[in-house]
């Protein structure tokens, strides 16, 4: 047991960390530069605070980073309950890395639209804020997709948990529940949008997910794993 308890508390710590500054990039960093109705705005505060906006997409590169490393860690905690869902677990985590990082190209790309009008000195210009706002909505669009996986892959790690013996099941439970949130949230505003931003339904549909990811976390750091 003692290999075991040393393998969860690394994927703990690796989840915790990942959490942290995962919120950090979705939730601060663009709360804090970009106003989508606004691109003149979203521009400005972009120039003033270049230095988080870049500190935001090296934060972003390390995430996906621990996010190709934790459900490996994962795989060997949990292979013992069932290699084929273990193995799913990994697939789909590891593909939405890949399309997360193809996001993080297009935030580059607003940095060299920035430079090199900054050097003709035409920053205020009406083109340069739509190809700014084009190469976010890109960033956020592929983010979007990304997120397809993000669920997907909780299905499998819940199913695991659940049926360990050695993890608390009711983790489980929310770990599947958020799988579902995650997807019926990417149907919803894919098809009708303004429904669903207007309905209330997007204020708790990632509770189970949340409750499920960050207990599971910090129970595997601080708990690890009882004797099955």
């Amino acid at each position: 047991m003692r290999p075991k308890n040393t393998t969860a508390r690394v994927a703990g710590l690796i989840y915790v960390i990942m959490a942290i500054i995962g919120a950090f990039i979705i939730l601060y960093v663009p709360l804090k530069l970009i106003v989508w109705s606004d691109a003149s705005a979203t521009v400005q505060n972009i120039i003033e605070s270049e230095a988080l906006y870049r500190f935001g997409i090296v934060i972003g590169l390390l995430t996906n980073m621990l996010f190709l490393v934790l459900p490996f860690v994962l795989y060997r905690l949990l292979e013992s309950v069932n290699k084929t869902m273990a193995g799913l677990m990994v697939l789909f985590a590891v593909i939405s890395v890949p399309v997360s990082l193809v996001a993080l190209d297009s935030q580059f790309d607003v940095l060299s639209m920035l430079q090199s009008s900054e050097s003709a000195g035409e920053l205020e210009t009406a083109q340069l804020q739509s190809a700014v706002m084009a190469s976010l909505y890109t960033h956020k669009n592929l983010t979007f997709v990304a997120t397809i996986f993000w669920g997907l892959w909780l299905f499998p790690f819940g199913w695991l948990v659940y049926n360990s013996g050695f993890l608390p099941n009711f983790f489980g439970v929310f770990l599947m529940a958020g799988c579902f949130g995650y997807l019926i949230e990417f149907v919803a505003l894919t098809l009708w949008p303004d429904s669903y931003s207007t309905s209330g339904i997007s204020n708790f549909i990632h509770i189970p997910s949340a409750i499920g990811e960050i207990g599971i976390a910090f129970w595997l750091l601080i708990r690890g794993i009882k004797n099955p």
